[in-house]
């Protein structure tokens, strides 16, 4: 298998970039978890990612804030693309390495897509994150003769990286890419739990499209919001509810202590001490053949 890597050195500007990102991440599923919580504890409505930030928009600086989150949002999906341009955690280019660095590109699309939203909601326009999820579905459904199985495609993939979520939270492979200090090594139950749920969140979303894709109806499509209704929807489900919302703001705090911690392999020292205990051992090689 060929792991060649690019010798080119990415620009300056990535880290920062990728640390403004993942804050803005973390303020956006803030925002998700505690009104996820609030629509468990009082029986509303569940919000999706799209009307947890229209939420904002009458509160006080609530539009520059909204400016702000689009702006970080669209460099971490930039810090995607770059990242698998430049190799940054350094895959590779085998089979394997290859289909990691597809999968960043396809979590900057969808970040760009959140970016844009953002900005959408700050200049007051509608539209919420299900019906754009239903409006592609439509679309994928539409192109005969192969959309049904595509979007099934599309639905397993995303059943995959929920499950993926889930098992990085679980086995701890988050520690391998962040620096060791006290302040990070006592997030660490609230990052694990925090992957955990998002998971979760990612994997119904998937069955949903795979069901829309199956039955050939947009309809059954949905994004977040339908997910938090599905959840509340089984037996004991506003306290499930409320445990997935605290769980999104545990992923808050995995996406701002990756803001704080994370390490980017191609730009770090070997010496680098991680919550893994030491330097990945694969990146270290990584970087012996490029040094």
């Amino acid at each position: 298998m060929s792991t060649t890597l690019d010798l080119d050195q990415p620009p300056g500007w990535v880290v920062p970039l990728m640390r403004f990102g993942y804050a803005a991440r973390g303020v956006t599923y803030v925002i998700l978890g505690v009104l996820t919580f609030l629509a468990a504890w009082t029986g509303g409505e569940a919000e999706g990612t799209s009307s947890a930030l229209a939420s904002l928009r009458d509160q006080p600086w609530g539009v520059p804030l909204l400016w702000v989150v689009a702006a970080g949002l669209l460099g971490y999906a930039i810090w995607r693309f770059v990242a698998a341009w430049w190799d940054l955690e350094l895959h590779g280019t085998g089979a394997k390495g290859l289909i990691a660095r597809a999968g960043l590109c396809i979590t900057g699309a969808i970040h760009a897509g959140l970016a844009v939203s953002a900005a959408r909601q700050a200049i007051g326009s509608s539209g919420g994150e299900s019906d754009s999820v239903k409006t592609l579905a439509s679309w994928v459904l539409q192109q005969e003769p192969w959309g049904k199985w595509v979007l099934i495609a599309i639905g397993a993939a995303t059943v995959g990286a929920g499950i993926y979520y889930g098992y990085k939270g679980f086995k701890e492979k988050y520690k391998r890419h962040m620096r060791q200090s006290p302040r990070s090594q006592a997030l660490d139950p609230a990052i694990k739990f925090g992957l955990v749920a998002h998971g979760v969140v990612i994997a119904i979303i998937g069955f949903f499209l795979i069901g829309a894709g199956w039955t050939a109806d947009p309809s059954q499509a949905g994004g977040l919001g339908q997910a938090f209704e599905a959840v509340r929807a089984q037996p004991f489900g506003r306290i499930l509810l409320g445990a997935l919302a605290i769980g999104l703001v545990g992923f808050a705090i995995y996406c701002f202590a990756e803001a704080r911690y994370r390490i980017v392999p191609r730009c770090a020292s070997p010496d680098t001490k991680t919550l893994a205990g030491r330097f990945d051992t694969t990146f270290e090689r990584a970087i012996a053949r490029v040094s």
